[in-house]
């Protein structure tokens, strides 16, 4: 599997954000908050993606695009572990990565805490069968 993150795999639809905040599910795994919804269904990017970081938590703006590029990488770099399992079991997954930690970590710990979220994920999708609700 390529390493890419295109334009296709970010979570833009105002409709389908509004969805996955008011009736998706969500697990907090710090300093990373999940909200998450599944479908049924086949697509060639089976996840889609929305990093953000807490405006709360981090003042600067700088720092918050720097955080979000090294959530970007991190996710980039290791989506695989999502997307085999979404493509093994033909489910899309919508969900969001919001950061509302408050110290400005360095890459290596983004990654792991990724790892780890992205296991989590797949872990809750095994839990809760997908809806067959058209995005």
């Amino acid at each position: 599997m390529r390493q890419t993150f295109r334009k296709e795999e970010r979570l833009k639809s105002g409709r389908v954000i509004k969805m996955l905040f008011s009736h998706g599910n969500t697990f907090l795994l710090h300093p990373f908050r999940v909200n998450w919804i599944s479908s049924a269904g086949e697509s060639k990017y089976p996840a889609r993606v929305l990093v953000g970081v807490s405006k709360k938590n981090i003042k600067k703006a700088s720092e918050r695009n720097h955080l979000k590029r090294l959530c970007r990488e991190a996710y980039r770099k290791n989506k695989y572990l999502l997307y085999d399992y979404l493509e093994g079991r033909n489910i899309n997954c919508d969900f969001s990565m919001i950061y509302i930690g408050r110290s400005k970590p360095d890459y290596t710990t983004v990654e792991k805490k990724i790892i780890l979220l992205l296991k989590r994920l797949i872990s809750e999708l095994d839990l809760q069968p997908a809806e067959n609700k058209t995005l």
